[in-house]
């Protein structure tokens, strides 16, 4: 509701003056809330309780990335399916309990959604560090971006101090993960129900130029749509038939799976997407304009990806006492 619904009934009752007033005073207020909100997420958030954090990441993350390069696309999915889903609060680690059925066998993450060991190890050698300190959340964020810069892709900064929700929904990630048969104008309105923009979606879907797919997500799209070359459908269909093969891989991008660069956005180009949501990304819509802005300014899209991955991070996070520091990321303390 807008302010100024709110005090819509007051003319009858007060000046126009009091009114003014008193709108002003709601709107100072609501700016102080977000200002206080976003003031408890900062860089150097661990600076004195957990110094080396950043470093502990990192080294972890280079040692997977380097034994299993695809871990690295991994990490950066695990942090969107967290952050689309009630903020990055880390609710997608969370195992099911008796009374609670979580995020992890959604439809969107089931048999799909991989690295949670690869937390687990993280978090322990942070714990052994900094004990109780800094949450999975946090972990998270972290490990994304370290699995993006050892991928050959940008660096940027990583705002800390996220608390750990305590619970997970099933049925909200089923509601919020866009599936890969969205069209853009569904894209385009998820990704506005979450403040982010078309630019943010164009850009965030450039991770797609490393990582795997299964054959159920592209299945259709190699098999039905009119919007896919020819050859590279044809060539897609021996890994993923008409039925069966279901778990069969195959790369997001066709030139360099393992090299977060702009390959994917030349696949756009050529129609060779894998993914039926990925080519609606240019299929004669408004995204069309920003895949060929990237396809040839590889400075372009670090930088837009980059913000926009800020942006995802800061997604109503748990802050004060919102949340906790979970000990075991996979279960509420």
């Amino acid at each position: 509701m807008l302010i100024n619904e709110l005090f819509d009934d007051m003319a009858s009752s007060s000046s126009e003056r009091q009114r003014r007033a008193a709108i002003a005073a709601v709107a100072v207020a609501l700016c102080l809330a977000v200002g206080a909100a976003r003031a408890q997420l900062s860089p150097g958030f661990y600076s004195t309780t957990c110094p080396n954090v950043e470093s502990i990441v990192r080294s972890a993350m280079a040692q997977v990335v380097s034994q299993d390069p695809r871990m690295g696309a991994s990490m950066i999915r695990l942090f969107f399916h967290d952050c689309f889903v009630n903020g990055c609060d880390a609710s997608v680690l969370l195992d099911d309990t008796p009374a609670m059925v979580g995020e992890k066998n959604c439809a969107g993450n089931a048999n799909s959604l991989r690295g949670y060991e690869v937390i687990d190890g993280i978090k322990s050698s942070v714990e052994a560090a900094c004990r109780a300190t800094v949450s999975c959340a946090d972990i998270v964020a972290l490990a994304a971006r370290d699995a993006v810069s050892l991928l050959g892709g940008p660096w940027w900064q990583v705002l800390l101090g996220r608390l750990d929700g305590r619970t997970a929904s099933m049925e909200a990630a089923n509601a919020n993960l866009p599936p890969a048969s969205d069209n853009i104008d569904t894209l385009v309105a998820k990704f506005a129900a979450k403040g982010l923009d078309l630019r943010d979606l164009t850009a965030l879907s450039g991770a797609h130029t490393v990582g795997l797919a299964k054959c159920s997500s592209f299945r259709q799209h190699v098999h039905s749509d009119s919007n896919v070359d020819p050859a590279f459908a044809m060539f897609r269909r021996r890994i993923c038939p008409a039925t069966g093969g279901d778990s069969n891989l195959a790369a997001l991008d066709t030139t360099s799976p393992n090299r977060f660069d702009v390959s994917f956005y030349r696949d756009l180009m050529v129609r060779r997407a894998l993914l039926h949501s990925d080519q609606e990304l240019f299929n004669g819509g408004p995204a069309d304009d920003l895949v060929r802005l990237y396809s040839n300014n590889g400075g372009a899209f670090n930088r837009d990806f980059s913000a926009a991955m800020v942006k995802l991070g800061n997604l109503t996070p748990s802050t004060g006492s919102a949340g906790e520091v979970r000990l075991n990321c996979r279960r509420a303390n």
